[in-house]
């Protein structure tokens, strides 16, 4: 009856329109004061605790870091790196981007960030070059995803936080993950372009490919920076953040010369915008988890799914309808800290790793992103390309499609989620 309650709450609030961060907050207070008698001293102590934790400082360095690299030269640069070795086959310019996003993803941490950065820059090449509109459309929006799954992921940290689960076996977790799906969406892309005969590039020479990665090594030395640093243990995800952060300063105002310290000030700025944006949902998420906790929500849930007999298989394509009907109304951050607190003890009570089922729910989030109404990625490339929601979702589906066969894949062979961690030693 509890739980009927508190999401009747939840949904009437967000049908109003309202923000999901306020929404949750609205919804915690109104159950606290009307259908319990837990103290207000609790809460308020519940609500600190649940944002001190030392792994939340990531999120901020690794936005200013995506920042900088995204108003820096970074994009570009490592597009024209892709180009020359990828641009000679079908459809190059296309599988290009799809490098190009991996390679982004890998320092940024964010898709959205990951489509802007790549998608300005490449979408204007391809169609000068002779590509439609909405072939260069579907790779940008669907290739950006890979943002959150290859690390560093902010919202693989936000994943950390509401479960406990460690942030550095979730970043080596969605290292293969990351790679295949790469693949995956390169792979339609080369097929859709050899089907209908789309342009190739000349082959770039070696001295061509050499000067390409010469001057995009700067940037792709943030990805040893980051993963190196954590696989070695010289520092911890939120100091890797960090030095992220530093390190994409450097070369952004330094190295490449693209921003200049005047520049630095509106980065700052609009990092501490998006870092408080953040930082609130997660502060009224710690109070839906607690009350969704105090009311033993999860573990009845739990409780009744055993005693009808639905085992892990069950569960998990309940959890994938759930989280895919969710990415219909939300973005990635609010529905891991809305969600997570609920399946995951579920998940842990059938036996299901922690760190698998982590991956799995950042998978769905990228189709999530990349389906409408409330796509991100869509709404992003919408702008770059002055396409419409429903057009931009016709010249995506032949990657959707991919992405949600390569869900069941990650979904139901745990050992690609949990096999590099568990060779290194960090679980």
């Amino acid at each position: 009856m509890n739980a009927a309650i508190i999401f009747i709450l939840l949904m009437c609030l967000m049908l109003t329109g309202m923000p999901i961060s306020i929404s949750l907050g609205l919804t915690v207070l109104s159950f606290l004061f009307m259908f319990t008698q837990v103290p207000l001293e609790s809460v308020a102590l519940k609500l600190f605790t649940g944002i001190e934790k030392f792994e939340i400082m990531a999120i901020p360095f690794f936005i200013l870091a995506g920042n900088f690299l995204t108003h820096g030269g970074v994009a570009r640069r490592m597009i024209k790196f892709a180009t020359s070795m990828v641009g000679h086959w079908y459809g190059g310019l296309g599988l290009a981007g799809v490098l190009a996003c991996a390679l982004f993803a890998a320092v940024s941490g964010s898709s959205p960030a990951t489509v802007v950065a790549i998608g300005s820059i490449l979408m204007p090449a391809m169609l000068k070059a002779g590509f439609p509109n909405r072939f260069g459309a579907g790779v940008i929006t669907t290739s950006g995803a890979l943002g959150i799954l290859i690390p560093p992921s902010i919202v693989m940290v936000m994943y950390s936080v509401a479960t406990n689960t460690s942030v550095g076996a979730l970043f080596m977790a969605g290292v293969i993950p990351g790679i295949g799906l790469a693949c995956v969406l390169g792979g339609v892309t080369w097929y859709r372009a050899r089907k209908f005969d789309y342009p190739r590039m000349k082959k770039a020479t070696l001295g061509e490919r050499w000067t390409a990665f010469r001057e995009s090594v700067w940037g792709l030395l943030l990805i040893v920076v980051v993963m190196g640093g954590i696989y070695s243990g010289m520092f911890t995800p939120t100091e890797a953040a960090a030095m992220s952060a530093v390190y994409a300063f450097f070369v952004a105002v330094f190295v490449y010369k693209d921003l200049s310290m005047k520049d630095v000030a509106r980065v700052l700025l609009n990092s501490a915008n998006m870092s408080a944006m953040l930082l609130y949902i997660i502060t009224n998420a710690v109070l839906f988890s607690f009350i969704m906790t105090n009311e033993n929500i999860p573990q009845a849930l739990a409780d009744w799914m055993l005693g009808h007999g639905l085992g892990m298989i069950a569960f998990l394509l309940a959890v994938n309808v759930i989280l895919l009907l969710a990415g219909n109304f939300m973005e990635p951050s609010s529905i891991v800290l809305i969600f997570a607190p609920i399946l995951f003890p579920v998940a842990m009570k059938l036996g299901i790793d922690p760190v698998h089922f982590g991956i799995l729910m950042v998978v769905n989030m990228e189709v999530g992103m990349c389906h409408p109404p409330v796509g991100l990625n869509l709404y992003v490339a919408s702008g770059i390309t002055k396409m419409g929601i429903t057009e931009l979702t016709i010249a995506v589906w032949p990657w959707l499609l991919s992405m949600l066969a390569f869900l069941v894949v990650v979904t139901y062979v745990p050992i690609i989620s949990t096999w590099l961690p568990r060779t290194l030693g960090m679980m």
